[in-house]
């Protein structure tokens, strides 16, 4: 693959297959895609039980479905079979080649969010709410070039530029069919598309890899965390008995000093995801030094330190500091260290429970919206094995983690290259 940086021929991307050259030509979507009717039946009009005819819903575009879209791997409705579809055309049927197109969308992100019928099975497939049916009535464009060619910023660009709304954005067909297109001939779209898709198959392989190591994880958490899985001691013995279950309370303490002489420590928030996290990363550049907060009320967290939002414990935004010294929370969340007897990993790890899960709806309390304050926090009560064992845990589930991780990378990685590709190899 070559790059180009002749700037006089402004229709030759930057990268390119060395054995293409000319520029590419521009046409317009509508001298290229007829747009057909679709339905609009809401989702409780569809059922995944039964039916003859299945729907492909906007809902699912924007969260589900595949950019190439292959019945066969995609979990599609049916329509009702109390709906009367005799009055739906022929051409309204998907056709391998067509488009649909999510025409409406709460974010810039995804609105014109595409996929690519590439085989349905020969079976009844009809285009839903809030989507357009596009079909290809020209020979000039090979299938599986146009969705990433839609994918591409300077059609994002334009597809964001033609959107309207307030709350809800919306595209228009006769917008859509504006849209300019710049294509190169049919033998380099193929090799485009193909690269690409071999790019989207390789992604595909590492989430699949990772939601397994996911999976596997979680069923040996239940088994640890149950006794069903002991492990042995240094000797090749059994670890003893664990004890009854100990409430927080006993294992943990309270730690939070205020930040009185306002000193201006790095300033971390914790979310679901990542636990502590810079908070300039999590809010858009900003922290609350250029929000204009008091951070003489933030509390000082130091190494090895748990901390959480107690309004969002539910949904785990807590976190663990590691190594992290002198950083500075919200006052309104709660920290707290362990004692001897409990290991800050073990306890890291049992706190992705089900179990602990359980307990947070049972101590919770307020009233639209509920808390978890340490002192509710302190009465649920864990299991104990003795602090050996509880190192063996831990480090067995961290190495999992750590597997996760490097598969997570490789996703992210392989995510960035995509999107160098997707810049790089459009006009």
């Amino acid at each position: 693959m070559a790059a180009h940086t002749d700037k006089a021929q402004i229709l030759v991307p930057k990268l390119r297959f060395k054995e293409f050259d000319g520029e590419w030509r521009m046409s317009q979507f509508g001298k290229l895609y007829k747009f057909y009717t679709t339905n609009s039946f809401s989702r409780d009009k569809l059922n995944y039980e039964s039916g003859k005819v299945k729907n492909i819903h906007y809902g699912d575009i924007h969260t589900k479905f595949q950019s190439y879209f292959y019945l066969n791997n995609e979990y599609v409705p049916f329509v009702n079979d109390d709906l009367d579809l005799s009055k739906i055309k022929d051409e309204a049927f998907c056709k391998i080649g067509d488009l649909i197109i999510a025409d409406a969308s709460e974010d810039y992100a995804d609105i014109g969010k595409t996929i690519e019928i590439i085989d349905i099975n020969d079976e009844k497939v009809i285009a839903g709410l809030h989507t357009f049916l596009a079909r290809p009535f020209s020979k000039e464009t090979y299938i599986g070039f146009i969705s990433y060619l839609l994918k591409s910023w300077n059609l994002r660009k334009q597809i964001m530029t033609i959107a309207q709304g307030t709350k809800v954005l919306g595209l228009s067909m006769g917008r859509f069919s504006q849209l300019k297109l710049n294509t190169p001939s049919l033998p380099e779209q193929q090799k485009i598309a193909s690269f690409l898709s071999a790019v989207d198959e390789k992604i595909q392989q590492l989430n699949k890899k990772k939601t397994l190591l996911e999976q596997y994880k979680k069923g040996v958490m239940q088994q640890l965390f149950s006794g069903d899985l002991r492990f042995k001691d240094e000797n090749g013995g059994d670890f003893p008995d664990w004890e009854e279950n100990k409430q927080l309370g006993t294992l943990t303490y309270k730690v939070g000093k205020k930040n009185k002489n306002n000193i201006q420590y790095p300033i971390y928030s914790i979310n679901n995801q990542e636990g502590f996290r810079p908070q300039s990363e999590q809010f858009d550049g900003l922290d609350s030094n250029d929000r204009g907060y008091d951070i003489s009320l933030y509390k000082i967290v130091d190494a090895e330190t748990f901390a959480y939002n107690p309004a969002r414990i539910n949904v785990g935004s807590i976190g663990y500091s590691y190594d992290l010294k002198r950083v500075i929370v919200s006052s309104l969340y709660v920290c707290f260290k362990t004692k001897d007897t409990l290991e800050d990993l073990f306890l890291l790890a049992y706190l992705d429970t089900y179990s602990f899960q359980k307990d947070i709806l049972r101590y919770e309390e307020g009233g639209v919206r509920q808390y978890l304050f340490y002192d509710n926090f302190s009465h649920i009560k864990i299991p104990l094995p003795t602090t050996q064992e509880q190192q063996k845990i831990a480090n067995y589930l961290s190495a999992i983690d750590t597997k996760i991780e490097t598969v997570n990378q490789q996703i992210n990685k392989t995510q960035a290259f995509k999107k160098g590709l997707l810049q790089g190899m459009f006009v």
